[in-house]
């Protein structure tokens, strides 16, 4: 089993680094069972680059779905990342509903549907980052069931948000749309204009799509407040599974710039990342602040 529980760790190091540096500041008796929720997330997030084809994304997620539900009988056992995440679900009592809510969220991606309302975004951010900030954060107080239901909601918002303003580039590139239809059509983008390889040139952004973008942004911010708010009255312990947001400020602050391209992938360099999450980690206040 320690074998499983390493080989999570080294996932999450080389496939999603600012969780792993987050999960450095968690106790050292934590840090394998963090390890084991985050490299089960990553091996989510990638079924859609992995898989060839919708189907066969579909029936990834639903061998994740069983795994978690135990109707796979047993061949959890010898994939090392189920392996270890399904003894951190029998350490902590972890509800195997929240985890199974990311696979369910996730669906999502494996198809070029555009992302219809605000409200669907929300949902979709609630079930991704929200539930892995609030399973995170019980497995930080050690299984005890603890009530962050807003901060999670909040601070998971401005994290998927700001990481979907980052990625707008590679998901058009692909023809997905994560930007709401219902900002698109407020401001007058034609959502087909943006989606996929276009000749002829770089493209542009127009002042409605800008102005689409600068209202989520807004949204986003506006969720950074109400988690900053809601910080105050959580647990000490559960600041590590907060650290990711940290990055969500320079994002929103870096898609704000005067020479900000939304056809081109937002990009924070390595160290200027690892700052800001060492920065919050050292003082829990900062994780939702710009600067």
């Amino acid at each position: 089993m320690q074998d499983a529980f390493s080989h999570c760790e080294d996932l999450v190091r080389a496939g999603d680094r600012d969780r792993f540096l987050a999960t450095l500041f968690a106790p050292a008796t934590h840090r394998a069972s963090i390890f084991a929720l985050y490299a089960y997330n990553l091996e989510i997030v990638r079924i859609r680059e992995a898989a060839r084809a919708s189907l066969a994304g579909e029936i990834r997620l639903q061998w994740w779905r069983d795994v978690l539900l135990g109707d796979a009988r047993g061949e959890g056992d010898g994939h090392p990342v189920a392996a270890a995440l399904l003894a951190t679900i029998v350490r902590y009592g972890l509800q195997t509903s929240q985890l199974t809510a990311i696979a369910d969220a996730h669906q999502f991606d494996l198809y070029d549907e555009p992302m219809p309302t605000l409200s669907a975004l929300e949902a979709y951010a609630d079930a991704t980052s929200g539930n892995l900030i609030s399973v995170c954060a019980r497995i930080l107080e050690d299984g005890r069931s603890l009530e962050i239901g807003n901060l999670a909601h909040h601070a998971g918002n401005a994290h998927a948000i700001a990481g979907l303003l980052a990625a707008f580039a590679v998901h058009a590139r692909r023809g997905q749309l994560y930007v709401p239809l219902e900002l698109l059509d407020r401001h007058g983008v034609c959502a087909r204009e943006l989606l996929g390889d276009q000749s002829g040139g770089p493209r542009r952004a127009s002042r409605g799509l800008s102005a689409a973008l600068a209202e989520l942004r807004s949204v986003a911010r506006a969720h950074l407040v109400r988690a900053r708010e809601e910080l105050s009255t959580a647990p000490a312990s559960v600041a590590p599974a907060l650290l990711p947001v940290a990055l969500a400020p320079a994002i929103l602050a870096r898609t704000e710039a005067s020479d900000y391209d939304p056809f081109t992938p937002v990009e924070i360099a390595p160290w200027r990342r690892a700052w800001r999450v060492w920065r919050a980690g050292r003082r829990p206040d900062r994780i939702f602040r710009a600067g």
